[in-house]
């Protein structure tokens, strides 16, 4: 069964372009780089030919007479006779290039070369990546890839553009959901927060059309990305990287969410532990919200590097990390306010991560303020609250009444109710959070009042 992704339209573009560049898809591990860009080439080409270095290490040895197109392709039709290659509708598909960056210099030839498209992925490349671009810079195209978003997760459920174009439209008029739309929407999105986007735990579920095994899916997800950090981590020390894993789950389940390296382990100082937050950052494992300096625009180089909160890239891998009694809670009694709203600033953080946002939050020293996330307009700073509870938001209502904070004149609060508007606040369930984006960028001016 193979799942719709946002890569197929990507890749079907990057088909259509004439003076297409080698492509390098990069991302974490199991998140469907492989089996996404194999099904477009099935569809697109006559030939595909598939050399993966972490299950063939032999052909490493490709590029041993140089980087050109002839040497390469004369040493791969040496190792395997029976690849074939046809000029104009042949794809070369060099997967785990995090095993073999080197082959990332023979893109530029290839490029010059223009007899065959090229697609290069790997996971781990935003350890390796700085090796990769400087050997091809100029000379590639790139694709961030994550694990699915509820978009993705919906068209796996049978749900199409019109569904979609549904809960747009609703959060554009500001017009409540009735109760059908809510009860179906909030039971998709409960299953999407326990599950995850990692494909092959959807997959699983679609398939069984229940929760058995998922679990399990996950965790042995958790185990890879522990072999990833002791494989992948050269130079670096691997307990301290693992102990910063480790410990986000229970450092989210606090009041404060904050980040504290000092929890971590005894003694332990933030210029010892920097590099491992980066690490796994690179790596797409975590995503990392910095705290705003102070929350007015522009929002970049305005934060402080040794405060921030860390979650998890991918939701599922923080609901397999929870202990037994809540795992029950959350899978039998659906209860996501476990773990003191950490799942909820967790699936708004990633679903804001994957619409291309970076993440910042704000504290305020001297008070109880404190603002969960913010984005911006062109000419607006707007701070987004998640709520565990459709109850008030009041460092969001100080943020937007006080003259202290000019760039702030209205914000948007997350939380389990319907759509609602109040005192320049707007009000949308959980799981219209991946529309966000769609939204700013469609209603006019910037903001809408509510009934207009």
């Amino acid at each position: 069964m193979y799942l719709r992704r946002k890569v197929d339209d990507f890749l079907a573009a990057w088909k259509a372009d004439e003076v297409r560049k080698p492509l390098i898809v990069k991302g974490p591990r199991q998140v469907g780089k492989t089996e996404s860009i194999i099904h477009f080439a099935r569809n697109r080409y006559d030939k595909l030919v598939y050399i993966n270095f972490v299950e063939e290490p032999g052909y490493k040895a490709i590029t041993a007479d140089g980087y050109s197109v002839d040497n390469i392709i004369k040493n791969v039709t040496l190792i395997d006779p029976t690849k074939s290659f046809e000029e104009g509708n042949t794809l070369i598909f060099f997967d785990e290039l995090q095993e073999f960056p080197e082959i990332a210099t023979a893109l530029k030839f290839f490029a010059i070369d223009g007899r065959f498209d090229v697609i290069c992925s790997g996971s781990m490349l935003g350890i390796n990546y700085r090796k990769i671009e400087s050997n091809s810079v100029g000379y590639k195209a790139d694709y961030e890839m994550s694990s699915m978003d509820f978009e993705e997760f919906l068209w796996a459920r049978g749900y199409g553009a019109d569904f979609t174009d549904n809960l747009l439209e609703h959060m554009k008029t500001l017009k409540p959901f009735n109760e059908a739309e809510v009860r179906v929407c909030s039971e998709l999105f409960l299953d999407y927060c326990v599950l995850g986007g990692m494909p092959e735990v959807v997959r699983e579920f679609v398939e069984k059309g229940s929760f058995a095994g998922s679990l399990s899916t996950q965790r042995q997800l958790l185990v890879d990305y522990r072999e990833d950090i002791r494989k992948y981590a050269e130079g670096m020390d691997q307990g301290r990287i693992l102990n910063v894993f480790d410990h986000i789950p229970v450092q989210l389940a606090k009041d404060n969410k904050k980040f504290q390296i000092s929890k971590v382990a005894k003694g332990a100082r933030f210029r010892e532990y920097r590099g491992c937050i980066e690490w796994l950052a690179d790596a797409g494992m975590i995503n990392v919200c910095y705290c705003l300096g102070f929350p007015e625009l522009p929002i970049k180089g305005n934060y402080d590097e040794t405060r921030y909160k860390l979650y998890f890239a991918d939701t599922g891998l923080l609901v397999a990390m929870l202990d037994e009694e809540a795992q029950e809670d959350l899978r039998v009694n659906k209860n996501l306010g476990v773990y003191k709203g950490a799942i909820y600033e967790n699936l708004v953080g990633e679903a804001l991560k994957k619409s291309g946002y970076g993440l910042y939050y704000y504290r305020r020293d001297d008070s109880t303020l404190e603002q969960d996330f913010f984005v911006r307009t062109a000419d607006c700073l707007v701070p987004v609250e998640v709520k565990a509870k459709n109850g008030t938001a009041k460092s969001l209502r100080v943020l937007i009444s006080s003259d202290r904070y000019p760039d702030i004149k209205w914000g948007i609060k997350f939380a389990g109710g319907n759509i609602g508007y109040d005192s320049n606040v707007y009000t949308f369930p959980y799981f219209c959070a991946f529309l966000l984006r769609r939204w700013l960028e469609q209603i006019s001016g910037g903001w809408i009042e509510y009934g207009k």
